[in-house]
């Protein structure tokens, strides 16, 4: 059975130059505003006056619309064609963030960022795959480089964006602020992307697979996301969404293996290098987003950082990608990119092993080498790895490869960071229990300690006694903080270092080849 194939199988046209300005703005939109809106949610919760448990939900809610939308996006450019699909979508990112700026409670705001993750979903795969379409094979490093510094710096600058919008205002204008630059980038696109010769397909919609999809990625999705603040499987609801999850995805594999129109064409996994390929962009995501996420939660519950603070840490450490990227995109073909693959993932596991030894003393400088390593590392690994899995597809199953490579990114996030908020809370309960008991009371320099303790806050407190073993006991949970945050690290390391395995299963860029229509 033939697998179903892009109407036209010219590429995109129009002046290479314009177009990659807006593919760049659109996607650097759309990616901030994955991370931006995690600054914000202390003022969110209070502008609403919702309970904790439940300002979650702004961000899970779009990164739901995110994981069922992607996956479709090669039958939506098929039906639509690259521009208007395109053009749609930021038009509705643009009005999504404009209604969440205006959302006037917590349902009405999760309602649209819903309709802001649909927008958002769509724009990421579909830059690269008109980057891919638009730049003749030989410059596809390039378009890699391009892409990979739009997708890298949204996680990287969005908590010092959203820290100096939240100083200087309030959290509304972290939604408003999209509405400018949407408008412009959705009339430039619009103005510049050509696609000659373009007809839609005229297959029939696949709706069981849309509903199976749907219902699948939306259920785990919100199972990664919420699964650790609800105890995993101590809740009903998190075990039922998982046996949903499991029961509609598995479905899904099954019928669209067996339609004649899939929805989406999971027969691209049968070549081996675009799945090793997929597999290490999961990889990827999970150290990108988990990092972000652990070494956030590390500057603000052990350094005591604020929000700001911390942005400009990430801000200092990332600045380094604006002249990785390009320097990749002019001479990175010139190269194996397998063997930058390769140095980048060792970076990425360097850095992990350095944040591994971190503590409470941490100073500037050692918090932001690390990250800086990271931030080097990825570069690598985001530009050689696209360029490694799609340019050697067809052009007709572009569409299709590059939204579930996009897919597998964002589940790697989403993955790693559950895995390390529930690793986390259990290595830190596990090293203060170990460090409770491995101080007896009845120790000669516990009882020292103590009364040090004791001496320091006896004209500070009404009970100098109740003070010390309060003051002891905070010192002993940071303790356990600490050394729970090194075992993550640790094990980052490990899951980062297992992508050299994958690297043997990828075989090179044919540079001299090119793309029909491209110029």
């Amino acid at each position: 059975m033939a697998s179903p194939t892009r109407a036209s199988s010219t590429a995109i046209t129009g002046p290479k130059g314009a177009i990659t300005l807006a593919v760049l703005l659109a996607a650097v939109m759309a990616v901030l505003d994955i991370s931006i809106v995690n600054v914000a949610l202390s003022d969110i919760r209070a502008s609403y006056a919702v309970p904790l448990d439940q300002i979650g939900w702004v961000s899970t809610s779009y990164m739901m619309a995110n994981v069922v939308v992607i996956p479709m996006t090669g039958w939506l450019q098929r039906r639509f064609g690259f521009r208007r699909y395109y053009t749609t979508s930021i038009l509705l990112f643009t009005a999504a963030s404009a209604l969440c700026g205006l959302a006037w409670d917590l349902p009405s705001l999760v309602l649209f960022r819903v309709i802001q993750g649909v927008g958002g979903g769509a724009i990421i795969p579909t830059s690269q795959a008109i980057l891919l379409a638009r730049y003749p094979r030989q410059e596809h490093t390039m378009a890699g480089a391009l892409f990979g510094l739009a997708s890298i710096m949204g996680p990287l600058l969005g908590p010092t964006i959203g820290g100096y919008i939240i100083e200087i205002s309030d959290w509304h204008w972290i939604f408003y602020a999209n509405v400018p630059i949407g408008i412009a980038t959705a009339w430039l696109a619009n103005r510049v992307i050509g696609e000659p010769g373009f007809s839609p397909s005229r297959a029939e919609p696949d709706r069981s697979g849309f509903v199976l999809l749907a219902l699948g990625m939306a259920s785990l999705q919100y199972v990664l996301e919420e699964g650790n603040r609800h105890q995993w499987w101590d809740s009903a609801r998190i075990c039922a969404l998982a046996a949903i999850a499991v029961v509609a995805l598995v479905t899904f594999v099954v019928h669209e293996l067996e339609t004649p129109a899939p929805l989406v064409d999971l027969r691209i996994f049968a070549r081996l290098d675009y799945t090793a390929g997929t597999l290490i962009n999961f990889i990827a995501g999970l150290a990108l987003f988990s990092s972000a996420y652990l070494f956030s939660l590390f500057c603000g519950a052990v350094m005591r950082y604020t929000a700001l603070n911390i942005g400009l840490v990430f801000l200092a450490a990332g600045t380094i990608q604006l002249v990785i990227m390009p320097l990749l995109g002019k001479f990175g073909n010139r190269v194996d990119e397998r063997y930058i693959l390769a140095v980048g993932v060792l970076l990425i596991a360097w850095s992990f092993w350095q944040n591994a030894h971190l503590n409470e003393r941490a100073d500037y400088a050692t918090l932001v080498y690390p990250q800086m390593l990271r931030s080097i590392g990825l570069g690598f690994v985001f530009v050689s790895i696209t360029v490694l899995t799609l340019s050697n597809l067809p052009l007709e199953l572009q569409g299709n490869g590059t939204g579930l490579f996009n897919l597998t990114r964002e589940l790697g996030g989403s993955v790693g960071t559950a895995w390390m908020g529930t690793l986390l809370d259990h290595r830190n309960r596990m090293h203060l229990h170990h460090l409770a008991e491995a101080i007896p009371a009845n120790q000669p320099i516990a009882h020292e300690q103590l009364a040090l303790v004791r001496q320091s806050v006896a004209g500070w407190t009404i009970s100098a006694d109740l003070g010390a073993a309060q003051l002891a006991q905070l010192r002993l949970s940071l303790q356990a903080l600490v050394l729970a945050f090194n075992d993550c690290f640790l094990a980052m390391m490990f899951a980062t270092a297992a992508g050299l395995l994958l690297v043997l299963a990828l075989r090179p860029r044919n540079p001299v080849a090119t793309v029909e229509g491209a110029h």
